[in-house]
């Protein structure tokens, strides 16, 4: 994958532009915390794309400016807003870096976008789009014991826990028959690691509630994928879970002081990247070294 991002950008006439930038995936998170008036002239100054939008799988992260309302939307599929203990703090130090913009996540990637722009979002759909389940977890599993585990935690009922990978597809995707792939699956009996993604199953009142810090496609369809269920997406509100679930999910506690040190030093990393760094970003090749530096000057001042 060439990590792509998709951006588009709605200018005060109402008509939309859409630019993309190759490995723009990775860091844009922190690329955003540099603010509108250093993100948006880099993002026009690239080549207009025309006609078809990179489809569900291609596109791993997206944002959409709206200078209308003052709208910012994206995802990423990785780095510090899609971590337990980085999500709020960034979110919140995006939040300040564009004041008096209101701030939406698009849980259905690319598509919530196209929505936005009152365009088909089945347009960015994959035609022969296959169900890739998430591995079981064993209670040794050295994923278990990484700082931000790629874990998403599945509670049954008030006696059951198990935990995936968080790779490929939410199991929230496949449906009642996940119950049935689960029936010989280790319980691990409750989650202590910091999850990324969760799924409660009620199989008496049949009712499904799931959460995650990324995005999945066709995330508001996902009733129709449990017939005769009841499906609520908890966006990123993990809490729900732990409360429908007690003793059953019980994540680390988060540090604010620690989580923002850390990200602040994430991104001055990100943000002094030069030419000839093999970690240089699109927008840091963009800018100059005079808006480079102010940028990290900002964020060291946190």
């Amino acid at each position: 994958m060439a990590d792509w991002a998709v951006f588009a950008v709605v200018p005060e006439d109402g008509t939309h532009e859409v630019y993309e930038a190759r490995f723009g995936a990775v860091g844009i998170d922190l690329d955003l915390l540099a603010g509108p008036d250093v993100v948006l002239p880099a993002v026009r100054a690239r080549s207009r794309v025309e006609g078809c939008w990179r489809g569900d799988s291609q596109c791993e992260a997206a944002a959409l400016f709206d200078l209308r309302r003052r709208i910012l939307l994206f995802f990423a599929s990785e780095g510090p807003v899609t971590q337990f203990r980085h999500r709020a703090v960034t979110w919140e130090r995006i939040a300040r870096a564009w004041p008096g913009w209101e701030l939406r996540w698009t849980y259905d990637g690319p598509a919530d976008l196209r929505r936005h722009l009152g365009l088909d979002p089945e347009a960015v759909r994959e035609s022969d789009r296959k169900v890739y389940p998430a591995p079981v977890l064993e209670p040794d599993d050295e994923e278990l014991l990484e700082r931000d585990p790629l874990v998403t935690v599945v509670t049954i009922g008030d006696d059951r826990c198990h935990l995936l990978a968080a790779i490929n597809d939410h199991p929230v995707v496949e449906g009642p028959a996940f119950l049935d792939r689960l029936a010989d699956a280790p319980d691990h009996g409750h989650c202590t690691v910091a999850a990324e993604a969760g799924l409660h199953i009620d199989p008496v009142r049949r009712r499904v509630g799931w959460w995650l810090l990324s995005a999945v496609a066709e995330a508001d369809e996902m009733a129709a994928r449990w017939p005769g269920w009841t499906v609520e997406c908890w966006q990123d509100r993990w809490q729900q879970h732990a409360r429908a679930a007690p003793g059953r999910f019980l994540p680390p506690r988060v540090s604010p002081e620690q989580a923002r040190a850390e990200l602040r030093e994430d991104a001055v990393h990100h943000w002094s990247q030069r030419p000839g760094s093999f970690w240089l970003g699109w927008l840091q090749a963009a800018v100059s070294d005079a808006v480079a530096d102010r940028v990290v000057r900002t964020i060291d001042s946190w």
